[in-house]
């Protein structure tokens, strides 16, 4: 019997399967695919989060982040850097902020 994926998976998981007695098929993706398949793969890990609530998937949020952070050519401290920069101009989250609305006169 044969299960078809055809999906990105973590590094190790193809000598997991095979540890495992079973045999599975695996590609090396090019630049492109690769980055196609990192967006799939956050959605996906995203969809999962939100169904478990669970701290590994979250981990596994951040995984795919740092991922796609390297495919655009940006290690992981550079991203951090970024992301802190953000965070110290425009806040984080912490406060648990709800904004409702913005009044303004039209011009």
């Amino acid at each position: 019997m044969e299960k078809i994926y055809d999906k990105l998976v973590r590094d190790k998981i193809p000598e997991i399967i095979m540890k495992s007695g079973k045999a599975c098929s695996t590609e090396v993706l090019d630049d492109e695919k690769y980055a196609e398949l990192l967006d799939q793969k956050l959605f996906e890990e995203m969809l999962e989060y939100h169904q478990d609530k669970s701290v590994e998937e979250l981990a596994d949020i951040v995984e795919v982040i740092y991922a796609i952070a390297k495919s655009r050519g940006l290690s992981v401290e550079e991203f951090e850097k970024i992301r802190v920069s953000k965070a110290d101009e425009r806040g984080g989250f912490e406060q648990k902020i709800l904004l409702k609305s913005v009044t303004y006169e039209e011009e």
